[in-house]
């Protein structure tokens, strides 16, 4: 399919999706966000595709919604005034529900600026690898209006409630050292060195076994579950694994003595 907004790849194993709207520094307008769903979809459908990287051209990530680009809507009039948060409903919540239920381990390599809902998008990653001259903004006050995409979910688990209280009452930049210092990403690399380093963790993951979509799963719903919930979840899991090709090379390259050969299936 054709996007103009989005650029997508995959290459031995590793799908990359890029946001390519440079002039605005990635906003994730209505348009952007029903090209990227598109775009996640797909590599969700192509079975050679072990591993997602999301990434921006130019200069940022994601510079949050597009402010300029909403456009009228056919809905009468509110008395009360405009519903900030219709677009949240149907499109921005629903697809980070949708990134949280992917099937195999995503990476974010995050360059610029990752704001508002960019910064949401960010964090969604498995493993966040961000540049040196990257930064975090959860800028919503600055508009009058609330951090969203998630935020106010992921950066009290991510950095603990006094951190994200500075970040969304200040919205101040935290540059991408001090965000892995925080604990809020993975890696931070030098600028030139961004996409190789996401390459590099995506191919280790994408030569992994399918358990890992299972493992994703797990954490990602362990931020909800009681302990005798996790539990169980893990052992349902472990019986879906243990079936699994993967699985049965694992084990035979263990007592074999060599590295195993998964085939994500």
């Amino acid at each position: 399919m054709a996007y103009s907004k989005i650029k997508t790849a995959v290459e031995a194993g590793v799908g990359v999706i890029t946001l390519s709207d440079p002039a605005t520094l990635n906003a994730a307008g209505l348009d952007l966000m029903d090209e990227l769903k598109q775009a996640f979809e797909a590599m969700k459908a192509d079975a050679a595709v072990r591993c997602v990287i999301l990434t921006g051209e130019g200069r940022g990530f994601c510079s949050g919604a597009n402010l300029s680009g909403r456009g009228a809507s056919d809905a009468p009039p509110d008395p009360e005034g405009p519903d900030a948060g219709a677009s949240l409903e149907a499109v921005y919540n629903p697809f980070v529900k949708s990134l949280r239920d992917y099937p195999v381990p995503i990476v974010t390599a995050v360059n610029g600026v990752a704001a508002g809902v960019g910064c949401s998008l960010a964090l969604m990653g498995d493993i966040v690898v961000a540049a040196e001259s990257a930064y975090f903004l959860q800028a919503f006050r600055r508009i009058g209006l609330v951090p969203d995409g998630g935020s106010t979910y992921l950066l009290p688990r991510l950095i603990g409630k006094a951190r994200a209280m500075e970040m969304a009452l200040l919205g101040d930049k935290v540059p991408a050292s001090t965000a892995l210092d925080w604990g809020l990403i993975n890696r931070c690399v030098p600028d030139d060195q961004l996409m190789g380093a996401a390459h590099e963790v995506a191919q280790a993951l994408a030569t992994g076994p399918k358990a890992l979509g299972a493992i994703r799963k797990l954490i990602w719903e362990s931020l909800d579950a009681e302990w005798s919930e996790q539990l169980h979840a893990e052992r349902v899991a472990q019986k879906s694994a243990g079936r699994t090709e993967d699985s049965r090379e694992g084990v035979l390259a263990f007592l074999q003595k060599r590295p195993a050969q998964f085939k994500g299936r």
